[in-house]
Order: structure tokens, then C-alpha cells, then sequence
């Protein structure tokens, strides 16, 4: 159990560092601006919770393999070493897709939105297949942790992060990326499945 929390951990530790800490590194020394736009929306709004819930999803993320060092048991009848196995490769593979959509993202590369800032859409790489590829490959990723270290806190991260996503897609970037790009990203969506391939697709 422990050597499982602590490769879930190391991991965890690592993608964030890479995922967030390096890249605004490399956006920075790129373009002059780290990419964090911050929480968007007033407190309560659709868009202020779809910030906060990500924020704890991360933060949970943290906590569910150091709780489970600390001693915290797994959830009954998720100790089978092959679907930690299994979670073990998800992880690694959710964290590779995160680091090649964000990428693919190059100068575009943000956390959060500034209604008033114009970036070119993104629809090459892993873009062309989903719209949201970094969303998609973190939720893979918690998936793939939550196998790892199968806790309630690991769930609940899991849970928080699916939210977040949903809500960040749907009330904040969908409709500023409508109004910067109004034709192109409507044949965008049109072609481009949501968060898999063909699927979430909007008419035209």
C-alpha cells in the first residue's frame, strides 16, 4: 500500500510541478507572460466555482496518496494489485497526453480566461482529434491516481476535478472562444468532439 501511495505521490508531484510550474516557466521566458489568468467570474457564479473546484481538485489530488502514507485504509475491495497496475499506467499516460496538449497549445497556453484577450485558436495536434485534450488527460490522469491510491479523498478529488472541467468547458471557454472566433471555432466544433473523438460535436 505504501509503495503505491508513494509512486502516486511522486507522480502527482511531478506532473504538477511539470504541468504548471514548468510550463508558465517556459511560457514566460517564451512570450513574457506566465499564461495564469486566475479564477474567472464573481464569487458564486458558475465560472467562480468551476475555479474553485479545480483549485481543491488539485489539492486533493496531493493529499489522497500523502493520507494514504499516513495510514489511511483504501476503499473496500480496491487492493487488487492489477487495477493498481492498471491505474499506474493510466497515470503515466494522462500525464504524458497533459504535457503534449499543452504543447500543442504553444503560445495560446493559459490557465483561465481574460474576457479581453485575443489568442489563436488551436486546432492542430492532439486539438485535432478533441477540443479540450488537457482537460481530458487530467481527468485521465485522477482516474488513473485514484486507482493507485483508492481512497475516499482520491474520490473525492476525482469527483471535484470532473466538475471543474465540465464547468470551465461549458460556462467559460466555450462561449469566449465563440466570441473571439465565432466562424471558425463553430466548424471547429462542428468537426471536433468535446473531450472524445466524435463525441459532444456541435450542429452547425
Amino acid at each position: 500500500m505504501n509503495a503505491w501511495a508513494g509512486a502516486a505521490l511522486a507522480l502527482y508531484l511531478a506532473w504538477a510541478g511539470t504541468a504548471f510550474g514548468v510550463r508558465a516557466a517556459m511560457q514566460r521566458r517564451r512570450t513574457g507572460d506566465a499564461g495564469f489568468r486566475g479564477i474567472s467570474g464573481r464569487p458564486g457564479t458558475a465560472s467562480w466555482w468551476a475555479g474553485v473546484l479545480f483549485v481543491t481538485a488539485l489539492l486533493l489530488g496531493a493529499a489522497a496518496p500523502a493520507a494514504a502514507l499516513a495510514g489511511l485504509s483504501g476503499l473496500p475491495g480496491t487492493g487488487d494489485v492489477t487495477v493498481r497496475g492498471a491505474g499506474l499506467l493510466l497515470t503515466v499516460a494522462g500525464m504524458t497526453f497533459t504535457l503534449a496538449a499543452q504543447t500543442n497549445m504553444g503560445a495560446s497556453w493559459r490557465v483561465g480566461v481574460d474576457s479581453g484577450e485575443r489568442t489563436t485558436l488551436v486546432t492542430g495536434g492532439l486539438f485535432a482529434h478533441v477540443r479540450n485534450p488537457v482537460f481530458t488527460a487530467m481527468v485521465f490522469t485522477a482516474v488513473g491516481l485514484a486507482l493507485m491510491v483508492p481512497n475516499w479523498i482520491a474520490v473525492l478529488g476525482l469527483i471535484a476535478l470532473t466538475a471543474a472541467v465540465q464547468l470551465q468547458v461549458r460556462v467559460v471557454e466555450e462561449p469566449y472562444l465563440s466570441t473571439v472566433h465565432p466562424d471558425a471555432y463553430g466548424a471547429y466544433t462542428a468537426r471536433t468532439g468535446r473531450f472524445l473523438p466524435g463525441i459532444g460535436k456541435r450542429p452547425v
